[in-house]
């Protein structure tokens, strides 16, 4: 019997597997990806600034690609991720602080938990836990020093991250001008919305995203539309046109 990195019944693959929770995940991603004070490491290829939607997308499609592969495959892509960051940090003479790799974890872990909970259901300890532990064995697997070895521990060191670890700078301001120059004005202020919706406390004060949730009746009619099959409706009104099918994708590996 072929064996999964991770489990076919785990709710992890139903997080990453519809769509519309991966988008919030990847909204939370990219408020937070633009106050990690690592940032500059993005900035080093050129990759993000020029294309901060594809940058994010790629991340999202290799996180894919671990949680719906065979385990020989998943193991296969998280040493490919590797070798992609040794490549970055041979290039530029210096290594990537291990808190870069962490954070991105603790990224991954919180916004899956958060989006899901946003449009499906609250989750229980152990599912939460659960999400926890896929990341860790792929942090694991990166052989990254520092990883907390159990969710409790994890809770300490991402309050503690978001607290300590997050800055704005002129990186914060040019990766914002970027989404609004690739999204356009209308999903620009979508994606901020989004952002309020997912985004930790901190995050939203340090960005200035406001309080105000106007996007949370159009997630209940969202809802609606899923019921009745007329969620591509909206996803198409809200995502530029070259992004559609990337979208879709995310649906068909479920």
């Amino acid at each position: 019997m072929k064996k999964y990195f991770v489990d076919r019944h785990s709710i992890v693959r139903e997080i990453w597997g519809k769509a519309d929770t991966v988008l919030f995940i990847f909204a939370g991603a990219s408020a937070e990806f633009a106050l990690n004070r690592s940032v500059d490491w993005l900035y080093f290829t050129g990759r993000l600034p020029a294309d901060p939607l594809g940058r994010l997308f790629s991340t999202v499609s290799y996180s894919q690609k671990i949680i719906f592969s065979d385990n020989d495959k998943a193991l296969q892509s998280i040493d490919q991720i590797t070798a992609i960051h040794k490549g970055v940090e041979a290039n530029r003479g210096t290594n990537i602080p291990a808190e870069a790799y962490l954070e991105v974890l603790y990224m991954l872990i919180d916004y899956s938990i958060r989006a899901f909970e946003l449009m499906e259901r609250k989750l229980t300890e152990a599912e939460k836990t659960e999400v926890f532990d896929v990341f860790y064995r792929v942090g694991s697997r990166m052989g990254l020093d520092g990883l907390p070895v159990n969710y409790a521990q994890y809770l300490d060191e991402r309050e503690k991250h978001l607290n300590e670890g997050l800055i704005k700078n002129h990186f914060t301001a040019d990766l914002y001008k970027q989404y609004r120059k690739h999204l356009g004005a209308i999903r620009y202020l979508i994606l901020k919305q989004a952002q309020v919706l997912v985004g930790p406390d901190r995050v939203k004060r340090l960005l200035s995203l406001g309080s105000i949730q106007w996007l949370k009746p159009v997630v209940w009619l969202y809802k609606v539309f899923r019921k009745i099959r007329l969620e591509n409706l909206l996803k198409l009104a809200i995502l530029p046109p070259e992004y559609v099918m990337q979208v879709k994708a995310l649906d068909a590996v479920s």
